[in-house]
């Protein structure tokens, strides 16, 4: 992911630090009545050359990497769907993934790059939404991303548009133009909108925007894309904020968590993803499947 991106010498001076939950964040959560949280961890792509001898066994062909990521992770990010997303696709992407696995398809991009949710992009959204609903019990989260210059002042057309969307749709939205973050008032309407709707927002952690780290969730359910930096020491310190974090959120009721690592190198991302899942693991007792490294 090269959104927010910085110069990796550049990271030792910057504060990745957490910052501190807003404040209806634990009013969200004090509705759950969740005693044991749903847990997802995952990368963002199955289709990866790098991970054949690394988690993937040595002569696997490319059509079989997802029958082997599914071995290693229960969830996955799916950026395909961004540029294609067909019937017969996602039914045998189902009957290979077993029970428990969730897809978490991003929206397609003929609706938030192209007709930008004006009104075209609503007959666009009905195949999307039935297409994507044939993942059936393996629908996990689902991935709006707004484009980055997509700013603030369309806060009426998302309103509009989300009035297409189905009550009870896995929804969530990520918001990059840094007018959804700095004028207060559309914040505040925008985050007030999605959890009238019960929809949840996206939260990226990328070294260059720690604008858009925004911790506020809309619903007791959570998205997080986390952006290393191909294992760099403050990749694992951000890692471990994120475990405290996520400590706390369960603590407080959260109900659904669904956590992708990404790095520019994708050498590195099941060892990202690994590394969290075992101190979450650890922090919180719980037992989310870890990547088999080979």
């Amino acid at each position: 992911m090269k959104f927010g991106k910085v110069a990796q010498d550049e990271l030792q001076s910057l504060d990745l630090s957490l910052p501190p939950d807003h404040p209806e964040t634990s009013k969200i959560l004090a509705k759950s009545k969740a005693k044991t949280p749903k847990v997802f961890v995952g990368c963002a792509k199955w289709g990866r050359k790098e991970w054949v001898d690394l988690i993937y066994p040595s002569g696997t062909k490319d059509k079989e990497f997802l029958d082997e990521y599914v071995k290693n992770f229960n969830a996955i990010e799916m950026n395909t769907t961004f540029y294609s997303i067909k019937k017969n696709s996602v039914e045998d992407w189902v009957s290979r993934a077993p029970d428990g696995f969730k897809f978490s398809p991003k929206v397609n991009r003929s609706i938030t790059h192209i007709k930008r949710l004006n009104d075209d992009a609503k007959r666009y959204t009905d195949y999307f939404v039935e297409t994507s609903l044939l993942f059936g019990e393996s629908l996990g989260s689902v991935f709006l991303q707004l484009p980055e210059n997509f700013a603030g002042k369309y806060l009426e057309r998302v309103e509009d548009y989300l009035q297409v969307i189905p009550a009870d749709y896995p929804l969530f939205i990520e918001m990059r133009h840094d007018s959804w973050f700095s004028d207060e008032t559309v914040k505040d309407e925008m985050f007030d909108l999605l959890s009238q709707k019960g929809i949840g927002t996206v939260i990226t952690d990328v070294a260059g925007r720690r604008d858009i780290l925004h911790q506020r969730l809309t619903t007791p359910k959570a998205f997080v894309r986390f952006n290393g930096y191909n294992l760099d020491p403050t990749d694992f310190k951000r890692l471990d904020d994120w475990v405290d974090r996520v400590k706390q959120w369960i603590d407080q009721g959260l109900e659904e968590l669904y956590f992708y690592a990404h790095q520019e190198n994708e050498t590195h991302t099941p060892k990202t993803a690994d590394y969290f899942i075992e101190k979450l693991n650890e922090r919180c007792g719980l037992n989310i499947p870890r990547p088999k490294f080979l």
